[in-house]
């Protein structure tokens, strides 16, 4: 059964960092890409980021690309999701997937930018 759990999410200052964390289970890992979206309120569910199976390729969004970073531990089962310089319009849920075929998504974290 895939699962995949997201952590690390709460309140950051505007220019604040904060790191998240995505748990897998139920499937090989470490032969997938791995993606982080986000979905901010009243808005669609918008790509964030992606890393390739070995880490070694990754995709950001024009507008997280420079302040956020996406890489993976393949021996821990983990994507992670390092973001910096915050903007209030970073506020969201972000949420995990895995695209295995069929896409498997996490339940989401939530990410307060506020002073």
């Amino acid at each position: 059964q895939v699962q995949l759990v997201e952590s690390g999410g709460g309140l950051v200052q505007p220019g604040g960092s904060l790191r998240l964390s995505c748990a897998a289970s139920g499937f090989t890992f470490r032969i997938y890409p791995m993606s982080w979206f986000r979905q901010a309120p009243g808005k669609e569910r918008e790509f964030v980021a992606s890393i390739s199976r070995a880490g070694g390729s990754t995709c950001y969004s024009d507008s997280v690309k420079g302040r956020f970073t996406i890489y993976r531990d393949n021996a821990k089962n983990t994507v992670y999701l390092q973001m910096s310089s915050h903007k209030p319009e970073d506020t969201a849920v972000y949420y995990c997937k895995a695209s295995l075929g069929k896409d498997y998504w996490g339940k989401g974290t939530l990410v307060t930018v506020s002073s």
